[in-house]
């Protein structure tokens, strides 16, 4: 994994490649030739330091990394009260359920909700 410092040079883009928009991001970025560094999450687990630089980089909490539109997130977490220890815990064993992808260049992050998102970084 990573460092989550970038360079004002390349994307770093963390991803889940069972998800199309990640695809389709990913493609979009290779297409426009940006200098792209790209991170499969299933594969390259965040420790929790990771984890809290990555959410103090997109101004979130801890459970704003956690996505809550996820199929299973109602099943597994509805109505969760966890710490920002737990939800850590939560991220590194099941990383599918981090929202993303996410896009890091320099010292901005931002989660991409379309494709053409990138262009702004």
């Amino acid at each position: 994994m990573p460092e989550l410092a970038s360079s004002e040079r390349e994307i770093i883009l963390y991803y889940n490649p069972d998800r199309p928009s990640a695809s389709k991001t990913l493609g979009y970025a290779k297409g426009e030739g940006f200098a792209l560094q790209d991170v499969n999450i299933l594969t390259n687990k965040f420790t929790g330091t990771q984890l809290e630089e990555l959410a103090s980089k997109l101004k979130v909490t801890i459970e704003g990394l956690v996505n809550k539109e996820h199929l299973d997130y109602d099943e597994k977490f509805h109505n969760s009260n966890f710490s920002d220890d737990d939800w850590i815990k939560v991220l590194q064993k099941n990383p599918q359920f981090i929202k993303e992808p996410i896009a890091i260049r320099g010292h901005q992050a931002m989660f991409v909700k379309t494709p053409s998102d990138l262009s702004r970084l």
